[in-house]
C-alpha cells in the first residue's frame, strides 16, 4: 500500500472515531492494567462485567491483595483462565508496592516484568494510560494489517515493526484503537463486512464481500 492510500485510509478512520479509546472499563493505570492482564484469551465484555464488581471492593495493588487468592478468584472465575491469571495478578500488585510505590511505572522495561504482563499489554498500558504512540498487535490488528495490506508481516512482532515504521506521527496513538474496532466490528475474521466498510475502496484485499 503507498503512502497516499494509507494517509487516506487513517483519515478516514480518524474522521469516523477522533476519540477512540479501549472498551476495557478503568479509571487509574493500575484498573487497566489488570483490566489488560484479565483480557488475554478472554473478550474486553467479561472482563468488564467482572471488573464492575471487583473495583468497586479493590481498585488498588494493596486491596487487591487484601482479599486473597480466593477472594480475587471470586470476582474473576467467569474469565478465561482465572486460576493463573488470579495467580499473575497477586504477583504483579505485590511487585508494584515492593518496587514502584503502589503505582504502575510508565515504563516498558518495569511493565514486561510484571507477571503476566509481556509487550502487548505494555504496550497498551502506555499508550492508553499514559499517551505514548505505542501499537500493541493482538489478532484483530494483525489481520486488519495484513488483510488491507496496511502493514504485513507474518509475525505480530514484524506488523508492529512496520506499522511503526509507516504510520505517521499524527496517528500513532490512537491507530491501534481504530484497527482493533475495526477488526471487532466490520473487518471481522471468517467473513468481513466489506459492504459497510469505510474504507473498502482503499483496502488491497482480494476477496472482498458484498
Amino acid at each position: 500500500m503507498n503512502k497516499e492510500k494509507r494517509i487516506e485510509m487513517l483519515t478516514r478512520l480518524r474522521d469516523d472515531n477522533p476519540t477512540p479509546t479501549t472498551e476495557l472499563n478503568f479509571s487509574s493505570p493500575f484498573e487497566l492494567l489488570i483490566a489488560v492482564l484479565l483480557s488475554a484469551q478472554a473478550t474486553d465484555v467479561s472482563v468488564n462485567k467482572a471488573t464492575d464488581k471487583l473495583y468497586p471492593v479493590a481498585n488498588t495493588p494493596q486491596a487487591i491483595l487484601d482479599l486473597g487468592l480466593d477472594g480475587l478468584k471470586s470476582y474473576i472465575k467467569t474469565i478465561g483462565l482465572f486460576n493463573t491469571k488470579a495467580v499473575n495478578t497477586l504477583k504483579t500488585c505485590q511487585m508494584l508496592i515492593d518496587l514502584h510505590g503502589g503505582e504502575v511505572p510508565e515504563n516498558r522495561a518495569a511493565l514486561e516484568a510484571l507477571p503476566g504482563v509481556g509487550r502487548k499489554t505494555a504496550n497498551v498500558v502506555l499508550n492508553t494510560a499514559f499517551g505514548w504512540p505505542t501499537i500493541a498487535v493482538d489478532t484483530h490488528i494483525y489481520r486488519v494489517s495484513n488483510r488491507t495490506k496496511l502493514a504485513m508481516g507474518k509475525t505480530v512482532e514484524k506488523v508492529e515493526e512496520k506499522l511503526l515504521k509507516v504510520i505517521p506521527a499524527e496517528f500513532k496513538v490512537d491507530v491501534h484503537h481504530w484497527l482493533i474496532l475495526h477488526g471487532r466490528y466490520t473487518c471481522i475474521a471468517r467473513k468481513p463486512r466489506c459492504g459497510s466498510c469505510i474504507i473498502e475502496d482503499l483496502c488491497e484485499f482480494k476477496d472482498k464481500t458484498e
